[in-house]
């Protein structure tokens, strides 16, 4: 087989036939270009509305929950008799974790956890004259909450190593901040369930994106937390543990629940239903862009299957002069890559190109104020995977003709011409 001779051959065929050559090429690269598209944007919002959540969502939580009693005083009282019992007493659990410093130590230790944060939350009421507003005081360690949660990725305003640096600092929720017609620099009023009182200087703005956090959260230092409750420096209710691999959050938590006997959640536990609506959505992106491509296959399939009825004539030449059936199918089927490969590689640039396109146009919403232009995915894997595609569904859609015009006896041809 000569494999120059070949693909002469299957070039001068492809220009003899050029308007119908040039339409499938364009319906390859088309359908490319759709697909690099689709799948870009869908993935790069699903990654947005994923860091949405996930992003401030530790991937173990350790804590103590508040629990029913099992055992009840009227269970204590009469051992031996049956209670129906109503509004039962909650068990006497302290809300902080014992010895959190030694838990700390031990977690930091574990090769499989990236980072561990603490965290600390507080009721509280600001006052406007005679109004009070209900609010949660998010005791955090600033930095580290940012390393592992990209806590700075939400700051509207302010600076975040203000928590640390300036003494009775607090960020708000934008919410929260409207309702009192605060901005930065400005001193707001707090209340405690116990009747303490303290003044804070407001350092900047936090917009979470969703509304019903954004109108009651504002974030201070732990240590601020801490004096305002009047607890010791060692007071944490919350441990956020953060894996190098997400996937064994389930496992881990139930590790960690018995180790430390405390309450654990992870991370696609908390989630469930949100990682369920990302997994529906990335099953439809897949569907519609792999049907583009199959939508292209056909239409070449259906060139190739013309060409050969119109060349009939030229493959019984071609046999007649000492051409196998195989050198025949490989002519019909280099045809077939010709138009993926050039449609493919053109689909390639023209979806780049649409998907920067996308990037660039401006996207605003009140809800996600740091996100300044459409979310895009620029992953390398959906162009190998495009490419992929394209030059596997060519194949497909170029070897059924091939084999059929190998099958071509020349001798009824041209007795029948």
């Amino acid at each position: 087989m000569n494999l120059k001779l070949l693909i002469n051959i299957a070039k001068t065929l492809l220009m003899a036939r050029f308007r119908q050559t040039l339409i499938a090429a364009i319906g390859v690269m088309f359908s490319i270009t759709m697909f690099i598209t689709l799948i870009s944007f869908m993935t790069g919002l699903n990654g947005l509305l994923d860091g949405l959540i996930l992003n401030r969502t530790p991937h173990v939580r350790l804590y103590n929950e508040i629990k029913p009693a099992i055992k009840q005083p009227s269970n204590i009282a009469f051992p031996n008799e049956l209670f129906l019992v109503s509004s039962i007493k909650s068990e006497n659990v302290r809300k902080d974790i014992y010895n959190s410093a030694s838990v700390i130590q031990f977690l930091k230790q574990d090769e499989r956890v990236d980072g561990v944060a603490t965290k600390l939350n507080a009721p509280v009421f600001f006052t406007i004259g005679d109004i009070k507003i209900a609010a949660s005081v998010s005791g955090i360690e600033p930095m580290e909450e940012n390393r592992l949660f990209k806590f700075g990725d939400y700051l509207t305003g302010g600076d975040l190593k203000s928590l640390i640096q300036e003494s009775n600092s607090i960020m708000l929720g934008k919410g929260l901040a409207d309702k009192l017609m605060a901005k930065i620099g400005d001193v707001v009023y707090l209340n405690t369930p116990n009747g303490d009182r303290y003044d804070f200087k407001v350092v900047g703005f936090v917009q979470i994106g969703i509304a019903d956090i954004d109108n009651i959260q504002c974030y201070a230092s732990i240590q601020t937390t801490q004096k305002i409750l009047g607890k010791p420096s060692s007071y944490v209710t919350d441990i956020q543990v953060r894996l190098k691999d997400i996937k064994q959050a389930p496992s881990v938590a139930k590790e960690y629940a018995q180790l430390f006997n405390l309450d654990a959640m992870d991370v696609q536990t908390a989630n469930a239903q949100f990682e369920t609506g990302t997994g529906v959505r990335n099953i439809i992106t897949y569907a519609v862009s792999i049907t583009l491509l199959v939508v292209a296959g056909f239409g070449i399939y259906n060139i190739l299957n013309m060409l050969i009825y119109e060349k009939m004539d030229t493959i019984a030449i071609l046999k007649a002069t000492g051409f196998s059936g195989s050198d025949v199918k490989w002519i019909f089927i280099l045809i077939s890559m010709i138009i993926g490969v050039a449609g493919g590689v053109f689909g390639l640039i023209f979806g780049y190109l649409l998907s920067s396109v996308i990037d660039n146009l401006p996207f605003e919403t009140q809800a996600l104020p740091t996100i300044s232009t459409f979310p895009v995915n620029f992953n390398v894997a959906f162009y190998f995977i495009g490419i992929t595609f394209a030059l596997v569904t060519t194949y497909l859609a170029g070897l059924f003709p091939a084999l059929k015009a190998s099958k071509i006896d020349p001798v009824i041809i041209i007795r029948g011409k």
